[in-house]
């Protein structure tokens, strides 16, 4: 086999790894966003409930305060029934006494509903806080594994960008220049074997001259349909290839 074509094959490889580790390093970005926004979820959820109850706990003061108000008033009709020497007075003063005492009936039984409210909304932001710790638990120990991942990748990136240079390096220029414009375009099928005299990127025939010469192997050659660079793959073993 060509020697070019032999360097093409181990920075294909190279390249391949490349691509699939930048993509994996991308799909972590999408896992931090994931539990960032459960945790995010449980946050909004606890601090909601908390709101509720604290909505019900200023109507339930509310409704104490308009009792207060009400059972001074039946102490100050009760003060001036005994001041009263007419019988009219003390009788409208006994209906305002009733009235008011009807408002604390009603405010009181409003009240009770709104104890019973709050303690089931106290249950609620309990259970609220119970799912927020469990969240940010499981979103401290992701956070730590993704990192660690991260880490990794990004080490084994490094080392094989560094590898890939190193064989880029030995490979012509111009070779070079037409490997990037394919790989930007094709991926690691910029470079592909012929397959039962097809392409093995856009899989059309080719003419028996280019299979002839890529089986020479005397220079490069391009599938006249597709352009990517085509070698021949009889008796070949890609993992020989890679090794050498």
């Amino acid at each position: 086999m060509l020697e070019v074509i032999e360097k093409l094959l181990i920075l294909r490889e190279r390249d391949r790894i490349i691509l699939e580790t930048e993509a994996e390093l991308e799909g972590l970005a999408t896992e931090r966003v994931a539990t960032d926004t459960r945790s995010a979820s449980a946050e909004q959820a606890h601090e909601a409930g908390k709101l509720k109850a604290n909505e019900i706990e200023s109507s339930r003061k509310l409704l104490e305060n308009e009792v207060s108000t009400n059972e001074e008033a039946v102490l100050k009709y009760a003060s001036q029934q005994l001041a009263t020497k007419k019988n009219d007075e003390y009788q409208a003063l006994g209906k305002e006494m009733a009235h008011c005492r009807k408002v604390i009936s009603d405010l009181e039984d409003k009240e009770l509903e709104l104890m019973i409210q709050a303690d089931e909304q106290a249950e609620t932001v309990k259970s609220a806080q119970a799912d927020l710790d469990a969240a940010n638990s499981d979103k401290a120990t992701a956070h730590s594994a993704i990192d660690e991942r991260e880490t990794n990748l990004n080490s084994h990136l490094n080392e094989t960008r560094t590898l890939r240079e190193e064989v880029a390096a030995q490979i012509d220029e111009d070779v070079m220049d037409r490997y990037e414009r394919l790989l930007s375009k094709k991926g690691p099928s910029a470079v592909s074997g012929i397959e039962h005299a097809v392409c093995g990127n856009c899989h059309m025939k080719l003419p028996p001259q280019v299979i002839v010469d890529c089986k020479h192997g005397e220079n490069v050659n391009y599938c006249p349909h597709c352009g990517v660079i085509i070698y021949f793959t009889s008796n070949m073993v890609l993992e020989t290839a890679v090794d050498d």
